[in-house]
């Protein structure tokens, strides 16, 4: 039976082997068994550019590398890792996709996005993404020596988690409307996404159809993902081993 894989927000780092080794060992012993994996995003803590060759990144490349002999690999960046580009994608054998795409995945037609442009209460967020995602603050961030672009990176997600702490979940959650509309533009019924770390299936009723959201979970105390298959989807965990 044909099987697709979905994941977000592993939030891989140096200091969190064990989401490495869990990650790792998903790659192993569970990915090969899809024939697709997407990852929504958020798959590093922070991303300073594709020119990083460190051993840490360089195994998460060669292990995707390696899965993507079996399985077609699919990326969409997460507001921490926005910065990952052809160059690292090509070594992972991934495809870079856009911020939202809509698939065609066996009888379903949905879309699947990172999550964060669906926060639009976030209006601070939602600034900064703006900027960052423009071409000028890229090339002056690209260009900067990648030691001071790893102090920018640890000094923003220190400003990152005080700034989150200070906010209501209502704001650091979806907007019901942007959801919605979403669904509209690309006349889907069917949407699945991460980056609010809530893992759920949601059921929605909009004016003119219903329609489901898909959350996927993070990876802070667990594996997670979401398996698809042409009889339906499910959520799945995994704990860490040891």
């Amino acid at each position: 039976m044909p099987i697709s894989y979905f994941i977000a927000d592993l939030h891989l780092a140096q200091n969190r082997p064990d989401i490495t080794a869990c990650f790792l060992s998903f790659l192993t012993n569970d990915a090969p068994q899809a024939d697709k994996l997407y990852i929504l995003g958020d798959l590093f803590e922070y991303w300073l550019g594709d020119d990083d060759d460190s051993l840490f990144v360089t195994t998460i490349a060669d292990a995707l590398k390696q899965l993507s002999s079996t399985t077609e690999i699919y990326f969409i960046q997460g507001n921490r890792d926005f910065l990952l580009g052809k160059r690292y994608a090509a070594k992972c054998g991934m495809t870079l996709l856009g911020d939202v795409e809509k698939i065609s995945l066996y009888d379903y037609e949905l879309i699947i996005l990172h999550g964060d442009t669906l926060c639009t209460d976030d209006i601070d967020y939602q600034k900064f993404r703006k900027k960052s995602r423009s071409w000028w603050w890229q090339g002056i961030i690209k260009n900067l020596p990648l030691s001071l672009r790893k102090k920018i990176a640890e000094n923003y997600r220190k400003q990152s988690a005080e700034s989150t702490a200070m906010k209501s979940l209502e704001i650091m959650d979806v907007n019901q409307g942007a959801v919605e509309k979403a669904l509209a533009v690309y006349d889907c019924d069917l949407m699945i996404h991460g980056h609010t770390h809530r893992p759920a299936i949601h059921q929605i009723s909009m004016s003119d159809k219903s329609a489901t959201r898909v959350v996927l979970g993070d990876w802070y105390e667990q594996g997670a993902w979401l398996k698809f298959t042409p009889e339906g989807y499910q959520l799945l965990s995994q704990p860490f081993e040891g």
